[in-house]
């Protein structure tokens, strides 16, 4: 009989609803690895998703610290016994990996190994991933193995509901990139109706200036101030409209790197400085981290554009239990209270509404000439 923690079906049926909660795939996939190391206790879990190139397009990890996974090197290719069970689609249950005749090595950083059982996830006929665990935390018979056919059968279950989160999860990513593009090219639409009318009154008003210089210099001279503010206008348009449509790159370079480049992309960009600074935040879950991102983003556009700050600054740091993202500015701050009776909200119900939707809450402390403080707190584990 396996040796299993004693939770049960409570715990196979936790492990496949928290499987269904996200739509994130590398949430996805994160869930699954730790849900199948637990549940059939085993030191490690790790699962691959192939690419066309005979490698893998993502490889999470369970079980395995930050340090040593760096150590570890690239990721591993499509060889082995983890081809096999890409190629064949059937389930490898070894006593020892290491003496399997497909066995190719480790590098030295990887851990040592022995009991193994891995299987392919499968959508359909499709293989789209391998789900492997090794080492079975339990007595093994004498050259057996420590993992058993009720394992397998486990892992089968888990394997099979996998497959739908996983599919669910990229079906959503696809629809969120569709909308992406669809309100990029809304907010292209109207970049471009709102300067073109700002270059348009630009040009007539650049070609008053002239005809008046010499037969009115001091008409000339008020046109020409009304030329610099309607330049200035557009440029507010153009940075308002880059800041939104610069891609996020979360999924590549995480939440601190996008919002450190971010800040010294507005840093150079206005005359106001803006800084940047972060503690013991690592990654966070997809949607916090956007949200975290989108925040930052309007409650920075709000600073630059309304406050007349000379200094904006962005911190990002862990407390106990939960990251928080403050925004402060030295500007000319405002009511809190009257600007939402007023209906001008500058963005702060929509700086809510995205706390909100990933368990956190947005406080806002600003007073007239005393600068304002946009703080959003998230709890994370």
């Amino acid at each position: 009989m396996s040796h299993r923690p004693p939770s049960g079906l409570a715990s196979v049926s936790a492990a496949l609803l928290a499987m269904s909660r996200h739509l994130d795939v590398r949430d996805v996939l994160k869930t699954i690895v730790a849900s199948a190391r637990e549940l059939l206790d085993a030191e490690y879990a790790a699962l691959g998703v192939p690419d066309d190139h005979g490698g893998f397009a993502q490889f999470v990890v369970d079980g395995v610290g930050d340090e040593q996974w760096k150590a570890i090197g690239p990721l591993p290719r499509q060889h082995g016994i983890l081809a096999a069970m890409l190629h064949e689609a059937k389930p490898e249950r070894l006593a020892d990996v290491r003496k399997d005749p497909r066995f190719g090595g480790w590098p030295d950083a990887h851990p040592d190994m022995s009991d193994f059982l891995g299987l392919p996830i499968q959508d359909g006929d499709e293989i789209i991933g391998a789900l492997f665990l090794a080492n079975k935390r339990c007595p093994k018979p004498q050259g057996g193995c420590g993992f058993t056919e009720e394992d397998e059968e486990l892992l089968g279950i888990l394997a099979q509901h996998a497959a739908i989160a996983l599919t669910n999860a990229r079906l959503y990513e696809r629809s969120r990139e569709l909308t992406i593009a669809e309100e990029r090219s809304r907010l292209a639409h109207e970049l471009h109706d709102a300067v073109s009318q700002k270059l348009f009154s630009l040009r007539l008003t650049a070609q008053a200036a002239a005809a008046l210089v010499d037969r009115d210099p001091a008409r000339a001279k008020g046109e020409l101030q009304q030329v610099a503010a309607l330049a200035a206008e557009a440029v507010d348009e153009l940075r308002a409209a880059v800041v939104e449509l610069r891609p996020a790159a979360l999924d590549e370079d995480g939440l601190v790197a996008t919002l450190r480049t971010q800040v010294q992309v507005l840093d150079r960009a206005h005359s106001a400085r803006v800084t940047f600074r972060s503690a013991g935040v690592r990654a966070l879950p997809a949607a916090q981290e956007e949200a975290f991102l989108r925040v930052a983003q309007e409650a920075l556009h709000n600073a630059l554009r309304h406050s007349g700050a000379g200094h904006v600054a962005v911190t990002l740091d862990r407390h106990t239990s939960a990251a928080v993202l403050r925004i402060t500015d030295d500007g000319s701050g405002f009511d809190p209270h009257a600007v939402r009776h007023a209906g001008r909200h500058l963005g702060l119900v929509s700086m809510r509404h995205r706390a909100g939707g990933v368990g956190g809450r947005l406080t806002v402390a600003s007073e007239p000439g005393k600068g304002t403080t946009i703080q959003m707190e998230v709890p994370c584990g």
